[in-house]
């Protein structure tokens, strides 16, 4: 498909009710054309069978652009090579939570490729941009929380320093997972309260959030929160 056959289907998927819903979960994003996330996997799936490489080749016009951008990267045929340099140009259009936790749900091709992967991943930890950091997380939460990188994860983890809200965010929510299958690792982390307040706290909101996780578990994971400084905003 041409990048131009390309973004008139994309305009074709468009609901404007959708983009004004969406866009309430998204504030601040450009480009909202509100075009549905299965309806844009299903054109990913189009553009795989054919020449996909031209779409990469644009600078996005829109979200749904973008986003489908992420998909081609995850979903078309190529070696891994090529597979990280079009990962590695791609971060830095990133600008949203959206954007970034479905291009990691869409790399699927991490499980299989883990020593590569994680070893890329270890500089991001520590990136100056806020959705690079979010990215690492969000990456080690859905490939590597397992027996042979769970103290690597953690050690990543517990060593962000970026402090913005959705980096921040994405380490809870990784710890949260980790907590549902390594709870003594993580309980052990967060009795020496060694991680920034807003992480501490929401790791147990996270974490207790889970059907996974018992009453008995909650209270006393509840009875972990700190209170004595001022949450992070």
């Amino acid at each position: 498909m041409t990048y131009t056959e390309i973004t008139l289907e994309i305009t074709a998927l468009a609901e404007p009710e959708y983009a004004a819903f969406a866009q309430k979960l998204l504030p601040g994003t450009q480009g909202l054309l509100g075009v549905r996330l299965p309806n844009l996997r299903k054109l990913c799936k189009k553009i795989c069978k054919q020449d996909w490489t031209e779409l990469l080749t644009h600078i996005p016009g829109s979200f749904e652009e973008t986003m489908l951008q992420g998909f081609v990267i995850g979903a078309a045929d190529m070696p891994l090579n090529q597979r990280m340099r079009y990962i590695d140009t791609f971060l830095p259009k990133i600008e949203n939570w959206s954007v970034c936790d479905s291009f990691c749900a869409s790399l699927k091709f991490a499980r299989e490729e883990q020593t590569t992967v994680f070893s890329y991943l270890q500089p991001l930890f520590c990136a100056y941009d806020e959705y690079t950091v979010r990215f690492a997380c969000v990456m080690s939460l859905f490939y590597f929380i397992n027996d042979a990188y769970i103290d690597a994860v953690m050690d990543a983890l517990a060593g962000v320093t970026h402090t913005g809200y959705y980096a921040q965010m994405a380490v809870a929510w990784a710890f949260s997972i980790c907590y549902l299958h390594y709870p003594q690792k993580v309980m052990q982390l967060l009795q020496a309260n060694s991680l920034p307040l807003f992480i501490h706290n929401k790791t147990i909101q996270k974490a207790c959030e889970s059907r996974c996780v018992a009453c008995a578990e909650r209270k006393v994971l509840r009875a972990l929160k700190r209170c004595n400084e001022s949450f992070f905003h």
